[in-house]
């Protein structure tokens, strides 16, 4: 297993956390998905022979919380409808 830790952009609270854990959980081979929204990073478990960092990285960026560095106003906006779906699906 491999543990990796990616500071993102974008992340507000406690919605966008909740489709960040929901989305990341469904990947081939990841184990555990923690998101530390005061420090914008996700960390993700996952086995290295099903999955890797870049594919994580690729998601996250679809749901709009990019490496931090890597941001654009695409995926600001994409942020925010990952948030608000978050927020209604909360958990």
């Amino acid at each position: 297993m491999t543990k990796e830790k990616i500071n993102v952009e974008n992340i507000k609270c406690h919605g966008c956390a909740n489709t960040i854990r929901k989305e990341i959980a469904k990947l081939d081979g990841v184990k555990e998905v923690e998101v530390d929204v005061e420090n914008a990073c996700v960390t993700v478990d996952f086995d290295e022979a099903v999955q890797n960092k870049e594919h994580v990285i690729n998601r996250l960026t679809k749901l709009g919380y990019p490496e931090q560095g890597e941001n654009s106003i695409k995926s600001t906006v994409v942020s925010y409808v990952s948030c608000a779906i978050g927020r209604v699906s909360g958990e």
